[in-house]
């Protein structure tokens, strides 16, 4: 049977001082709406008591197994106020699915996808007023969670799980904008492998490439691209985006999905409209090799990183231990218009011809 998300409202709703203050300024993840949704899982009765209460800390016990096994797995989503204030999701049916198939992996429940959409669906429509309505790249962040919840020490799946969403008003990912970034390269430091977690939105693969991004930023760069950690022969993604080349005869590659890298909504909704676009697009094993002399060689004009967060980052070079490669035309016209067509189908500038958007209030 369905779950419904009856709601209880917050009886201490941010003010209107606090409430504009943080809407003229919301930055990235910093700020939470009234509400959150809530729903329970166990081997015994399934999924039950979804609602949709105040937001607020979960009282847990020091031996909840998340705390000791990173039982645990996330969706990283938005809502968009449209031109006539309307609230749109973006595909929300591919996060459900990525969501379970990452679940899957970490021997989590499913949630069914009418579940998932009714709790997102109930706490955007409570909370609407988090939905920025100033233009340009705001939004309201949705981030669906589930985590081992039962009280135990031992190695084995819990038999009690919780599953909750949370919103955040949020600006451009990058305070820079759209300025091109520049990439840190390693292949000392690893996020995934053949028959791990890489293809699994997972916190354990986003704790472990932190030393590697942390790496990067003493050297002036704001992400990590990863090489494949075994034979080092293959590039895989960055620590929390997907990474294309634009070649200079208009086709678009990007490292192909392998298990070590991260299925993004946001990569595949790139690959679609970026053949609407006019280019052709190429998902192919790329060595190392391969993917930087098509830089030096002036083949790869352009590049840049995608996410559900940053959206479309263009790339001004990639900085190895030895060598820079730089870009011919970062935030190049073909990244761009790829990026600006995006946004304009999800904040409804132009037609939804693939279907991607869902109408929630």
């Amino acid at each position: 049977m369905s779950l419904s998300f009856p709601v209880t409202a917050n009886p201490r709703v941010a003010g209107d001082a606090d409430y504009d203050a943080i809407m003229a300024a919301p930055g990235f993840g910093e700020h939470f709406s009234d509400h959150m949704a809530v729903a329970i899982w166990t081997k015994d009765a399934g999924w039950s008591e979804g609602r949709i209460q105040p937001y607020g800390p979960f009282l847990i016990d020091p031996a909840t197994a998340v705390l000791h096994y990173a039982q645990e797995v996330f969706e990283g989503m938005k809502a968009y106020r449209h031109a006539d204030d309307s609230i749109w999701l973006f595909r929300p049916e591919a996060n459900a699915a990525r969501l379970n198939a990452s679940a899957a992996r970490m021997m989590l429940p499913a949630i069914p996808a009418e579940d998932f959409l009714a709790a997102i669906t109930e706490l955007v429509r409570t909370d609407a007023r988090w939905v920025p309505s100033g233009g340009g790249e705001q939004s309201l962040y949705l981030r669906p969670f589930m985590f081992a919840s039962e009280v135990f020490l031992g190695v084995r799946a819990s038999a009690h799980v919780t599953f909750s969403v949370i919103a955040s008003p949020v600006g451009s990912y990058f305070p820079s904008g759209i300025e091109p970034v520049d990439i840190w390269v390693t292949d000392k430091w690893a996020r995934a492998g053949i028959g791990g977690t890489g293809a699994a939105k997972c916190g354990g693969n986003y704790a472990a490439s932190l030393i590697a991004q942390y790496e990067g930023y003493e050297h002036g760069c704001s992400q990590v691209l990863f090489i494949e950690a075994a034979g080092k022969d293959r590039i895989e993604e960055l620590g929390g985006m997907n990474v294309f080349l634009v070649t200079s005869d208009g086709r678009l590659i990007t490292p192909e999905l392998t298990g070590t890298i991260l299925e993004g909504v946001t990569r595949s909704s790139i690959l679609t409209v970026a053949a609407d676009l006019g280019l052709r697009p190429e998902e192919r094993r790329i060595s190392p090799e391969e993917f930087f002399s098509l830089i030096a060689d002036g083949v790869a004009v352009e590049a840049f990183s995608c996410g559900t967060a940053a959206v479309l980052t263009p790339i001004g070079s990639f900085r190895t231990a030895t060598d820079t490669y730089t870009l011919a035309s970062p935030a190049g016209e073909r990244t761009l218009a790829i990026r600006d067509r995006i946004l304009d189908i999800q904040y409804g500038r132009v037609p939804d011809v693939h279907g991607w958007l869902h109408r929630v209030a």
